[in-house]
C-alpha cells in the first residue's frame, strides 16, 4: 500500500485546500445601448450592437 515517506508541511497541505484553483464567475457588463447584461468584447444579444455600431439585425 502506498504510504508517504515524509510528512507534508502545513503550508503544502493548506495550499492544496485553498480556494485559489476555483473558477470565478465571468465578468458581466451593461450594454451601453440597451442596458442589458452581456459579456465584455462581445456583440449584445438583445440589441445587436458592439462598440457603438450595429453588427447584427435583431428583430424586436
Amino acid at each position: 500500500m502506498a504510504v508517504p515517506k515524509r510528512k507534508h508541511s502545513k503550508a503544502r497541505r493548506d495550499k492544496r485546500r485553498s480556494n485559489v484553483w476555483k473558477i470565478e464567475a465571468p465578468a458581466i457588463i451593461k450594454c451601453p445601448q440597451c442596458g442589458e447584461f452581456k459579456l465584455p468584447h462581445r456583440v449584445c444579444k438583445a440589441c445587436g450592437f458592439y462598440n457603438g455600431r450595429e453588427i447584427i439585425k435583431v428583430e424586436a
